[in-house]
């Protein structure tokens, strides 16, 4: 490996919260990584995060309090962020930096990479195929995740987002091949990462994950960090020992947040609520890790996390989140007030990837049709609910009070689910048809002959 030679200056420009400016500088670059020791020679990490002609603008990982204009010395590395992979890293709890946070043996890596990643030549990038079962049907059944695929969850305050993330994470499958998943939760609070990591120890799937965790009382720039830190151990994990990963990152809003108080203290313009104007490069530098490469048998698949702010969808965070992802799952405020666990609200949510990967020998021959009778009922039901509230439901026709009937079948049975139930895709189809089967055979137009005769069930549902 090559050795970095550490050039050191002495004294600080300037101090500004977390940030320090140092002037007369030479052959520093963007993303490299510094030391900064204060006067009782304690070594804090600093990475830069802008370099111009003869100056540089370090963040300090462990905050500048204590350090000294005149006496504070600076270490230029000549390298990035670097953190060590290895697959021993799975079953482990780690910190926003990578630090292990349990007490358990050190770990022999086998690399050590640049957080930032290695861009995927576009030329060598596959199409996503092939599915992920979460067990979850409001997702396998109505928006299937694909290998490859980045499908975000879009979510607010008070929603529980956290809940279907520990669950996906215990459930998620992927059949006959080697899958492990990488959980990275940024801005999080104390209890909420204690929940994380005793969901995981008692369902048994921890051995499979490896967590990252950054507290809600850590810096903004290891905020910054744990996406990165995540996404470059999958990348070693995916294309390296040929594992399918999926990559969950929640909140990803905290992270947002992080790089538009970084970009205030730098006194960069802002652009849309005060975000920073490369806050869609940005995102895109994480999302864009996801996929499949030619003649690698592995795959990154993520499924982002964020909360709107006042469950605004057009807000800049879900905004420019949904022109990256082929998609997106959307959490509804007005099911969860019902008490429907998970509160996915189907109509909005959209897969782009599901209809080339369901069907017959990827799940079942009627997958395409089910979740196409299924959404076009539902929104039925949403036009009916809307003129029963004018007119009153006694006066609807008999069909459209089957469809009053099926819309709280649906809700209560097919979208309402246990958080320690797995459906598995089969599963989630017949209890489709069940549901399906309330409405006249002659309503169900999305469905093929042969799909009725095999699997409609006259007057099963209850």
């Amino acid at each position: 490996m090559k050795e970095y030679k550490l050039r050191e200056y002495v004294g600080l420009d300037e101090v500004h919260g977390p940030l320090i400016i140092i002037r007369n500088v030479h052959n520093v670059g963007y993303n490299e990584m510094v030391e900064v020791v204060d006067e009782q020679e304690n070594v804090r990490l600093g990475m830069i995060l802008e370099a111009g002609k003869g100056y540089a603008v370090v963040q300090v990982l462990g905050g500048t309090t204590g350090l000294s204009l005149n006496n504070s010395r600076i270490r230029f590395t000549e390298k990035p962020l670097l953190i060590g992979v290895s697959e021993e890293m799975l079953g482990r709890v780690f910190n926003g930096l990578g630090q292990p946070m349990d007490s358990l043996p050190a770990i022999s890596y086998e690399d050590q990479l640049d957080v930032n990643g290695m861009a995927i030549n576009p030329t060598a990038r596959v199409y996503p195929k092939n599915n992920i079962e979460t067990g979850i049907s409001s997702i396998d059944i109505m928006n299937t995740l694909v290998r490859g695929q980045k499908l975000p969850i879009f979510s607010g305050s008070g929603l529980p987002h956290d809940m279907v993330a520990a669950q996906i994470t215990r459930q998620a499958r992927v059949k006959g091949e080697s899958f492990c998943i990488i959980f990275a939760a940024m801005g999080v609070k104390y209890d909420t990462a204690r929940f994380f990591i005793d969901s995981f120890e008692q369902s048994g799937v921890l051995e499979r994950v490896a967590i990252f965790l950054s507290l809600a009382d850590s810096p903004s720039i290891e905020r910054i960090l744990t996406p990165r830190m995540a996404l470059t151990l999958a990348e070693h994990l995916a294309f390296k020992k040929n594992i399918h990963v999926l990559v969950i990152m929640t909140d990803m809003s905290n992270y947002c947040e992080a790089l538009r108080e970084l970009s205030s203290v730098r006194g960069e313009i802002p652009a849309r609520k005060g975000y920073p104007g490369y806050l869609y490069s940005d995102l895109a530098s994480l999302y864009e890790r996801a996929g499949l490469i030619k003649d690698i048998n592995g795959s990154i698949t993520q499924i982002p996390i964020l909360t709107m702010a006042n469950d605004d969808i057009t807000h800049p965070i879900p905004d420019l989140t949904g022109y990256i992802t082929e998609g997106q799952i959307v959490q509804d405020r007005e099911l969860n007030g019902k008490g429907i666990y998970p509160p996915i609200a189907v109509l909005p949510s959209l897969s782009r990837l599901m209809k080339d990967n369901i069907g017959k020998n990827k799940t079942r021959e009627d997958h395409p049709s089910v979740a196409s009778q299924l959404f076009a009922s539902y929104a039925r039901v949403k036009d009916v609910r809307a003129l029963a509230s004018i007119i009153g439901e006694e006066d609807l026709s008999e069909v459209d009070q089957m469809y009053l009937k099926f819309g709280d079948l649906f809700e209560q049975r097919f979208l309402k689910q246990d958080y320690y139930e797995r459906r598995t895709f089969q599963e989630g189809l017949d209890l489709g048809w069940d549901i399906l089967s309330i409405l006249p055979q002659d309503e169900l137009i999305r469905m093929k002959e042969e799909e009725l005769k095999k699997y409609y069930k006259k007057n099963t549902a209850k």
